[in-house]
């Protein structure tokens, strides 16, 4: 898998450069800052982007910026985007749209090594993944929105759904059977007005799309 690596710290840069590199992956550039990130983009056009949200010169948020555009001249380009802080905003400006292929992990979830590897891939097949604290900042947002309606466990498995794990996943992790799983998305659909579908990642997209309407209109 082709990578392009934007982020200003130097020595998460190049752990993310050995990381990735050393997971079989092949990082075709880095960018420092926020005006050398399009430029990498359009020459070498990645599998993936793993861009951070700040960076210089502003450490505003360049690297989102940069994101946006790209999938714009990039059409289908993913990108994950790493974060020092939940910053709801930003994810919600990502997912805008319901797009595949989309990522939003605070910097910490880089250490742990099997999960990052795991949502890079994820997002690089066109998938989601979202940090598991920016989806309980999303699921815990609104109580007067229809999330309030859900059980205790379909509100565990919309997190894991939002956080981008099939059923399978989603039945191991919860110890319960994968048909129990498909009977609570089925649930959480109704409740939350959203046609039922089992098809991939495009449920979990829906569900995305839910939250950040929701979150939006909280802010």
């Amino acid at each position: 898998m082709r990578v392009v690596i934007a982020e200003d710290n130097a020595l998460l840069r190049e752990g993310l450069v050995l990381l990735l590199t050393s997971s079989g992956h092949e990082v075709v550039a880095v960018a420092g800052s926020g005006p050398e990130i399009m430029p990498a983009l359009l020459q070498h056009r990645p599998d993936v982007a793993v861009l951070d949200v700040r960076m210089p010169p502003g450490f505003r948020d360049e690297g989102l910026r940069a994101a946006l555009e790209a999938r714009e001249k990039i059409p289908g380009l993913p990108v994950l985007v790493l974060s020092q802080y939940v910053e709801e905003s930003y994810a919600a400006e990502l997912l805008g749209g319901g797009a595949s292929g989309v990522g939003y992990l605070l910097k910490d979830r880089v250490g742990r090594v099997d999960e990052f590897l795991d949502a890079l891939e994820r997002v690089a097949s066109g998938g989601t993944a979202l940090d598991p604290e920016v989806v309980t900042e999303l699921l815990t947002r609104r109580r007067d929105s229809p999330l309030g309606s859900l059980t205790p466990r379909e509100r565990e498995v919309l997190k894991l759904m939002a956080e981008g794990h099939d059923n399978a996943t989603i039945a191991t992790t919860l110890v319960i059977t994968e048909r129990s799983v498909s009977k609570h998305i089925g649930n959480i659909f109704l409740k939350l007005h959203l046609p039922p579908s089992d098809s991939g990642h495009r449920r979990v997209l829906a569900v995305l799309a839910y939250l950040n309407d929701h979150q939006q209109k909280g802010a």
